[in-house]
């Protein structure tokens, strides 16, 4: 008879997977990843790539540089020089047309640019803040044309058609113009909300029913039309409503500026501190959930393009008692309209970056022309490298590719997990 075999108990093994735990990054890597993954960084990369742009077209476009590629085989160093004087020489005139001007004799003459500059951003920022603050809310407002056009008529009727104290009769003008700008952009904003109307389509409209709204007018003897006058143009704007200016010092700079100022002020806090700016971004980021949330999304949208069309109106009322305060046409918007939607976008609809990017477009404006002048490039390589950096603001992966950048949309890669030594129980 066998002897019975010994029990033998088997126990399961326990094995432990530890996951890898990957290193913490350094604070210097942190902020790194920061300014390589973040919008700012490809609005300034936005610039310099269109700038790039523009010295290849002016390098190609210039007369010396085309004679010098004619033996460039010869005397190659020929072509490179040519190329760089007519470059440089055409942004050196940018910068001297917009910053400051160093063949002027003292310096109250060579920082004129910088005023100019400052005097053609004005209604650039005022504008581009309105068409930000209705992107943060999820609307695209492109009837800034109308809205300018609507606040510059009332605020130059009231401007040329009272007689009020030094002052008040300012402040009357500007207030006039902005409840005509919020009233013409409330329009949209209140159309979407009763009847879901799409703001892009209805803000078209409104662009040209202001324009021959305003062209009429302005053909009306007692209206808006000078008397005495057959032109379309209104008579010029009383002293006692023009914004204060520095025109006895040599300058354009006008009280408009500081407006601007205060206004981009006004905005970061309603965006950034007040509940109002809270309900704003929720509804842009989401309008079901915040909807969900007890938010009342149609009056959101009234509130916003009442905003908006109150700063675009700003923009307006700068350019007739601050620019073209000797009477004006249907043409007082001068595209700032339009152009605020690119502001807007360089900006990243935030105020300050709004206000930068307003400046630098004030600067395109005002070295344009000095850049022309002196070295004789045309002032529409300026609006191409306008063009050009909407194209790259609007494509952030050719941004990100040419310049190497990493892709924030992708995060770190999933670690792979540890399989520890196996441990058997007893």
């Amino acid at each position: 008879m066998s002897e019975p075999q010994p029990k033998t108990s088997t126990t399961p093994r326990d094995t432990t997977t530890v996951p890898a735990q990957a290193p913490e990054p350094s604070r210097w890597h942190q902020t790194f990843q920061k300014i390589t993954t973040g919008n700012a960084l490809i609005s300034v990369l936005s610039v310099l790539l269109a700038l790039v742009v523009g010295a290849i077209m002016i390098a190609f476009t210039d007369e010396d540089v085309q004679k010098a590629a004619g033996y460039f085989f010869a005397r190659p160093g020929d072509t490179f020089v040519a190329i760089w004087q007519s470059v440089s020489g055409a942004y050196s005139a940018l910068f001297q047309g917009s910053i400051y001007n160093f063949r002027r004799d003292s310096f109250a003459a060579g920082i004129k640019p910088l005023t100019e500059t400052l005097t053609f951003a004005t209604p650039l920022i005022a504008g581009g803040l309105g068409v930000g603050l209705a992107f943060r809310v999820g609307m695209f407002n492109i009837g800034g044309r109308g809205q300018m056009l609507i606040a510059a008529s009332v605020a130059g009727w009231l401007a040329f058609g009272f007689e009020l104290p030094w002052g008040l009769h300012m402040l009357v003008a500007l207030v006039g113009g902005l409840l005509g700008g919020a009233l013409w952009g409330g329009i949209a904003g209140l159309l979407k909300a009763k009847t879901g109307a799409h703001e892009v389509i209805v803000t078209i409209m409104l662009n040209f029913v202001a324009f021959y709204l305003v062209s009429w007018l302005l053909r009306t003897p007692g209206l808006l039309q000078a008397p005495g006058s057959s032109n379309p143009k209104t008579p010029p704007m009383k002293d006692t409503a023009i914004f204060w200016n520095l025109k006895e010092y040599g300058y354009n700079l006008h009280l408009g500026f500081l407006v601007v100022v205060a206004a981009t002020v006004l905005v970061w806090w309603i965006l950034s501190r007040s509940s109002l700016g809270f309900r704003f971004r929720a509804v842009g980021e989401n309008p079901n959930a915040a909807r969900v949330a007890g938010i009342n999304v149609p009056s959101i949208y009234v509130y916003a393009m009442l905003i908006s069309g109150a700063l675009l109106g700003l923009a307006g009322v700068n350019q007739v008692l601050g620019t073209v305060t000797t009477g004006f046409t249907a043409g007082i918007d001068a595209g700032v309209g339009f152009d605020a939607i690119t502001v807007a976008l360089l900006g990243r609809s935030t105020p300050w970056g709004i206000f930068a990017a307003g400046l630098l477009f004030g600067a395109f404006k005002a070295g344009g022309y000095s850049m022309q002048a002196a070295e004789g490039v045309p002032v529409d390589i300026v609006l191409v490298v306008q063009s050009l950096i909407v194209l790259f603001i609007a494509a952030p992966p050719l941004v990100r590719t040419i310049f190497r950048l990493p892709d924030p949309s992708r995060g770190p890669k999933r670690p792979r997990p540890i399989v520890t030594k196996e441990v058997t129980a007893k």
